[in-house]
């Protein structure tokens, strides 16, 4: 009588010749190399499934005292916000019918851990503008915010008036910054905020020459210790507003903390409807 095992030996044999050659047995499953994991998305708490990420997310929204915001909704499958032509935009609303506004914060001077505890429950969208000056006593702290998905944008070295200063100055303080942000969080800045919201045509000369950096951002409101100043006469929101605010702390804010400054300015933004998108995904 043959032994079974060895009778069995060819059909082994074969089959493993058809697994190495990336085949499956029928019915089996597919090799899971061949399946590629999702990737979470920007701003999304991973590891959760749909219903229990809400219930955190609503969870946390009411632990800091702000009114649940919409998530944002997808990018636009072309960015409404032409870049690239040989012009550098100069872009203070984002051409969109969705309720959506984009936040950001210049410079860098507050380093309160509160804030990045409250990004990390809030998983709240905005831009950084960073001024070397200001930020190198920490680099570090700027970094957790990055990895949530916010980006990194260039504020020059020094926050000068830029038009007082000679076309090769602008340059420095504009294209040094780029490189030093670079080194610090791998990441070459693609948009520019001018210090002041000033600037003339030598700035936008040197920021064509920079290399990498595509528009120049602006803001239509920006938001102050407890109120957001409009330009608007009539205190509202537009669809793809810009709205800027800053590393502030209690020595800025009259002993408000950053913490409260934001979550007045997300309270003013969820009382009109809005929500906030990242600028990035439009410009």
């Amino acid at each position: 009588m043959r032994n079974p095992t060895a009778a069995a030996r060819p059909l082994l044999a074969l089959l493993g010749l058809l697994l190495a050659a990336g085949c499956s047995a029928p019915g089996a499953p597919a090799a899971a190399a061949r399946t590629p994991a999702a990737t979470p998305a920007v701003h999304a708490a991973p590891g959760r499934n749909p219903a229990a990420a809400r219930a955190a997310r609503a969870a946390a929204f009411r632990r800091w005292g702000v009114p649940l915001l919409p998530p944002p909704p997808a990018p636009p499958a072309v960015k409404p916000v032409r870049t690239g032509g040989g012009q550098i935009p100069v872009v203070s609303r984002i051409p969109t019918t969705r309720k959506i506004v984009f936040v950001t914060f210049d410079d860098g001077a507050e380093k309160d851990p509160r804030f990045v505890q409250m990004m990390k429950d809030l998983r709240i969208p905005f831009t950084m503008f960073l001024t070397d000056d200001i930020i190198r006593n920490d680099y570090a702290f700027f970094k957790p915010l990055q990895a949530l998905g916010n980006p990194i944008e260039d504020h020059t070295l020094s926050h000068p008036d830029l038009p007082t200063r000679s076309p090769a100055r602008q340059r420095q303080e504009i294209c040094e910054q780029q490189t030093r942000l670079t080194r610090e969080y791998g990441v070459r800045p693609g948009l520019f905020r001018p210090p002041y919201g000033d600037y003339d045509a030598a700035t936008r000369a040197a920021v064509r020459s920079c290399g990498g950096l595509r528009a120049i951002i602006l803001w239509r409101e920006s938001m102050q210790i407890k109120d957001v100043a409009f330009q608007d006469p009539g205190r509202r929101y537009h669809p793809g507003d810009i709205v800027l605010a800053h590393f502030r702390g209690p020595s800025e804010l009259k002993g408000e903390s950053m913490t409260a400054m934001v979550r007045n300015m997300l309270r003013s933004i969820a009382a009109q409807g809005f929500t906030v998108a990242p600028l990035e995904d439009y410009v």
